[in-house]
Formats: C-alpha cells, structure tokens, sequence
C-alpha cells in the first residue's frame, strides 16, 4: 500500500463521517449559537466583549468571524447556518486523522498508521466534535500535528522543527487554554524514551516559550472564572468514555510491538491517553473544570494504540501463520464492533444528541406568539436562544432586558431589577416565557425570584410544550387564555 494512500483512506473517512448528517435536521444548540453570535460581531464589538467574557475562545471567534465573512456571501443561501458552523470543525477532524496515519506510520509501520487513522476517525467522540461549531476539533488537529513534529524532531533534531512544534502547540493553546496539558504527556515521552539530553532540552525551552506566551491570556482569564461555575463534579457517561478508552489502549500497549524510531509507540500513546485527563481531574479537585472535549485530544493516544495492536492481530496468514479460522473470526469481531457503533453514530446525527435545540425552540415560540406579546427568558442566559433566528421573535417584548448582548458587550444581555420586571409584567396581557424543562435547578437572583413569583400570583399557564432542552409556555391574566385584545 502506498503511503499517500494509507494517510488519504483515514482522511477520506473522516470526511465523510463529518460530512453525514451534517445539519443535523438545523439544530442548533447553545454553544454552537455563542459561535454564531459571536462570529457576526464586528471586530471591535468582538474585542469589547472578550473584554468581559468568554476571552479564552477569542481567537476561535476571530477565526469564525472571517470564514463567516466568506461563507455568508457565497454558500449560506445554499447551505444554510449549521452547515457553515461545522463545516470548519469537519475539516479539522479530516486533517487531524492524516495527521494520526503519519504518527502511525512513523512510530511503528505503514498498516499501523493506516488503521490508526481509521480507528480515530470511528471513535464517537471524535465524529461529535467534528460536527460541532466548537474551537475543540481544532485544537485536537494542531496537537495531532505537534506531536508529529515533536516525533520528528526527536528523530533528527533541526531549530525549524522545534520552532514548528512551539507555533503548533502555541495555536492549540491560544485556541483553548487546556491544550497545554498535552504538554505534560509530551514531556513524559521524551522522558521515556531515553532522548539525549538535548532533546529533553528542546522540549523545555519550547513549552517554556508557549507557557510563557500563553500566560498573558491564562491571566486575564482567570477574572472571567464564573463562565465555568456551572461546572460541578464531571459527567459519569463522559468518565465511563474515558475509563473504557483508557482500558483497552492499556490493554493494547501490552501487545508486542517493534515501534521505529527514538520514541516508542508506548512511551507517547500512553501518557497522551491518560496525562491530560488525569491532571485535569486533579485540578478539578480544587476547582471544577471538567468537561471531556477540553482533552479530546487524549483520543489521539488510544488511537495509536489501537491501531499498532489491530496491525499485529489481524497480519495475514504469510507472516502469521494464523489459521483461516482465526483470521475470520478477528474480521467478524471488527464486524460486530461496527455494527455496535452505528446506532451510536446515527444518533449523533439527530437533534436529541446534544443538550438543546435552540432552531426549535425559536419555531415553537413563534408559534405559540403573538404580536405584542411579552417574553422572557427563564434564566435569563437563556436569552442565546434567539441569537441564530431573531426573526422568529420579532413583534415580542422582552419585558427583562436592560440592554442587547450586543450593546452590553455580553452573551446574553443584561436585565433590569427585579422590581422593574415585575411592573413591567403587570402591563402585560400575555407572555411566552422560553425556560428551562422541569427538574433543572432555578437561579435564585433577585430577577429571577420576580419572574417566578410574578407568574405565579398574577397569571395562569395557557400552553405548555416541549422541546429539546426547553419548554415553552404561554401566560396569560386570569380569564386572557382565550385570546383577543
């Protein structure tokens, strides 16, 4: 096999797994909504509100803002704004599996990287970040990409590589912050694999010098730390994903593999699977910042792991020896794991795989609307709802808001006192309120309590309906149910 294509064939895998379901029905949920928003800002009104918030994803918005320059003029009458929200994430993902191939290949041999670059490409987490209009599949392709050259330069030490791997890992890092935890795992492969001196020099003045150009922005963002409140003890289903993966590319390591080159497949896929997730749930310890997609890059471990053990297991019958028998009931076995992925992998693709909706949630309220009704958003960050379709709420009255996210140089706008909404409230006939379902936790601020308390006392439920991650519901004054001004 050539190696052109065992480093295309992933690639070309990847794409097409990015590129299925793509729109995902044009669900849009919150996060992706912030990226909208915040790309279809000027430039200066961008840098006013990274100012106040959300500073660790300036660049990835700085970057959304100019392809969006672009995509809006040529393909969003075509394509719509899903499309151009994930298409960059897609690409991403594509070149980070070329990326894994030639890690692969480097590290142990041209079948390895191949299926290297086929099991990161399958691997569910890695399908749902390329689908999404996040800075994460971004990320996770410049580490691919600085870990490549950090093999290289171990290899054959030149000042252009390590220059090379310094940029690389800087951009990851300018891009998400969390990204400098690869670096940890890096180190600890240098350290494993015996290198010269020289090398392990190298590497400490490079992730000196991305520390250190990284600190400014660490700095500063340490004032926006309430963005991350939310943030309580991490998700089971994500640790389980972890534990699995961390199982099985351990279990992979023990299989007897003859890697290539100064470092060996086990000294950089181990620490990589497991560094950056262990040393973000210590420091989760002392304060939550758990989420799985600030490491995804950890799959890249596994994925080398994986690949190096499946190129060993399933060798044909001239270099194995192995039976027909064996070899068959290895193919039916990856068979069957495909088989058991699909159903995941097809639910990715719908609206229900991710925590909301926000292109139903603006339908179902301009729906249940009318003209000159009141609205509000319960809590009021919910307000990011209406950022991708404003058409849909036009004629209502935001009876909360003080001023716009974007005149307040916020994501979701500031609001007035509680005492003021709850007059405003009062001239009110109707109001469509867009919260949260039932169960969630409610916000105990003084607006909140006087919207809550307000709907209680002075109106009645019309209407209620659910979508995805929200509910909608109609208030009217006792006896307005029926319509009619």
């Amino acid at each position: 096999m050539a190696q052109g294509a065992a480093v295309l064939m992933p690639a070309g895998l990847m794409l097409f797994l990015g590129a299925w379901g793509i729109r995902r029905q044009d669900a849009i949920w919150r996060d992706e909504a912030v990226t909208y928003d915040m790309a279809h800002r000027s430039l200066a009104d961008l840098w006013s509100t990274l100012l106040h918030v959300d500073v660790v994803h300036g660049l990835y918005y700085a970057l959304m803002h100019v392809w969006f320059a672009g995509y809006d003029a040529t393909f969003r009458g075509a394509f719509g704004d899903a499309v151009g929200l994930r298409l960059p994430s897609v690409a991403a993902m594509t070149v980070a599996a070329a990326g894994v191939a030639l890690l692969g290949q480097r590290l142990v041999g041209r079948r390895a990287g191949l299926l290297a670059g086929f099991t990161f490409a399958l691997i569910p987490v890695v399908q749902q970040y390329a689908q999404e209009g996040r800075s994460y599949a971004m990320v996770c392709a410049l580490v691919v990409w600085a870990t490549y050259v950090l093999v290289l330069a171990s290899a054959g030490p030149r000042r252009g590589l390590w220059l090379g791997y310094t940029a690389l890992m800087l951009a990851a890092c300018l891009l998400h912050e969390f990204a400098a935890l690869a670096l940890p795992a890096h180190g600890a492969a240098v350290v494993l694999a015996r290198l010269p001196r020289r090398v392990l020099r190298s590497w400490l003045l490079a992730s000196a010098a991305v520390l250190a150009a990284l600190a400014p922005l660490a700095v500063f963002s340490t004032r926006q730390s309430a963005q991350i409140s939310w943030l309580m003890w991490p998700d089971p289903l994500q640790l389980l994903t972890f534990a699995v993966l961390a199982v099985l590319g351990i279990a992979c390591a023990r299989v007897r593999i003859r890697s290539r080159g100064p470092i060996g497949l086990r000294a950089l896929g181990v620490p990589l699977l497991l560094l950056p997730t262990l040393l973000l749930l210590l420091a989760s310890h002392v304060e939550p910042a758990y989420v799985d997609r600030y490491v995804l890059y950890y799959v890249v471990g596994f994925a080398l792991l994986a690949g190096a053990a499946l190129a060993r297991l399933l060798r044909p019958a001239d270099e194995r020896g192995q039976t027909r028998g064996r070899r068959l009931r290895r193919a039916m076995a990856v068979v069957l794991l495909l088989a058991v992925l699909l159903p995941v992998n097809v639910h990715l693709r719908s609206p229900d795989s991710r925590v909301d909706d926000v292109t139903a949630v603006a339908h179902a309220v301009r729906e249940v609307s009318e003209p000159g009704d009141g609205l509000l958003f319960m809590p009021s960050r919910r307000r990011i709802w209406r950022a991708t379709l404003p058409r849909d709420f036009r004629g209502l009255h935001d009876l909360a808001q003080a001023e716009s996210p974007l005149a307040s140089h916020t994501l979701y706008g500031t609001e007035r006192t509680g005492d003021v909404i709850r007059d405003r409230m009062l001239t009110a006939r109707r109001i469509v309120v867009a919260g949260d379902p039932d169960g969630q936790p409610a916000d105990d601020n003084d607006q909140e309590i006087a919207k809550r308390s307000t709907l209680r006392t002075a109106f009645e439920v019309c209407s209620s309906r659910e979508v995805r991650g929200a509910k909608i519901t109609v208030y009217a004054r006792p006896g307005a149910c029926g319509g009619g001004r």
